[in-house]
């Protein structure tokens, strides 16, 4: 059976030192700025998500049903060996994740990167590709970092 020896006490101190810097590391992570965001966004999307379900259930359900005649989809189901299948429940949630689905895309996707693409238009690229490795090298490289093969740095004409 070992036995431990005490802590003497600056090792103590140490020990202390160590369990607040931990707890000062974990106050940064949690008021960093990107945490708040996220947390943020999660709260707007759980919002947004609503309403585009009571969106669905609103306005294209009924829409829907002027063609298929059914204007509630939560009512569909089909039973086997007793056992009740309620897929309309499906149908409405599956409608209202695709029209989540278009509507973040064209408008929140689309736009921010067309806004990306117009800001970035005039930059100059800092990276180029290596025509052997294709990997990403800086533009003024005359040797390749991965493969080492010798390139013609961007800057200069390449010879003749």
């Amino acid at each position: 059976m070992r036995i431990h020896p005490v802590p003497r006490r600056h090792e103590l101190v140490e020990l202390r030192k160590s369990g607040l810097e931990t707890l000062g590391g974990f106050r940064s992570f949690l008021i960093r700025g990107n945490l708040v965001d996220l947390a943020v966004a999660f709260v707007v999307g759980a919002a947004f998500a609503g309403l585009v379900k009571d969106f669905v259930t609103a306005f294209i359900a009924p829409l829907l049903a002027l063609l298929g005649g059914e204007p509630d989809f939560t009512r569909l189901s089909f039973t086997i060996a007793g056992t009740r299948f309620p897929y309309g429940v499906f149908l409405t949630s599956a409608t209202a994740f695709f029209i989540t689905a278009l509507i973040v895309y064209f408008l929140v996707v689309l736009p921010t990167t067309k806004l990306i693409a117009r800001l970035h238009r005039g930059e100059r690229a800092t990276e180029r590709d290596c025509p052997e490795c294709l990997s990403a090298i800086p533009v003024a490289a005359r040797r390749c970092r991965y493969c080492t093969c010798e390139v013609v740095a961007a800057t200069e004409a390449p010879p003749q």
